[in-house]
């Protein structure tokens, strides 16, 4: 848990506050003017939201090895080249690139979520959503559950849009 403060003019306070709302777990917001009396500051109480993702460990449970899909991926993009199976060739570069990235340790700073191997994840992520969104797919193409490819939560975390993606397919192939 932590706090927040902002600072800010009265009339974009709501939107500010709708806006935390939005993106974390928030208490009651105290609003208290400033010194000046011309803003107001904004203090919330706020927890990272629960991730409604599946885990990696859950969607990846049944893939074949990351050797296989290397080769896969490969094979793939011939077909993908010729128009074939463009989504199955982004969604399983995406969980794979996602996989990798799991395992990926920035030399610099021992962060595995901002590596080489995360950026090209959430690159991929992205063109999957991008494919996802341009063809209008319904049910049976993308997610059965309310996380479509331009909800809130797909473009805030692409890699969790891939996750829930992967997990759908890998269970009907």
């Amino acid at each position: 848990m932590f706090e927040i403060r902002v600072i800010c003019s009265p009339t974009e306070a709501p939107e500010i506050t709708k806006a935390l709302a939005e993106t974390f777990t928030t208490g009651p917001v105290r609003r208290h003017p400033t010194r000046d009396g011309e803003r107001v500051r904004l203090y919330v109480t706020a927890e990272q939201q629960p991730s409604h993702w599946p885990a990696p460990e859950t969607a990846y449970a049944t893939a074949p090895s990351v050797i296989s899909e290397i080769g896969w991926t490969a094979r793939g993009v011939r077909d993908c080249l010729h128009g074939v199976h463009v989504r199955e060739f982004w969604l399983r570069k995406a969980a794979l690139l996602d996989r990798i990235a799991l395992t990926d340790d920035d030399p610099v700073n021992g962060d595995p979520v901002n590596g080489d191997a995360a950026t090209l994840a959430v690159e991929a992520a992205r063109r999957l959503m991008d494919i996802d969104q341009t063809a209008g797919l319904g049910p049976s193409g993308y997610a059965d559950g309310p996380y479509t490819p331009d909800h809130p939560d797909s473009i805030r975390e692409p890699r969790g849009y891939v996750r829930q993606e992967y997990a759908l397919w890998i269970r009907h192939h």
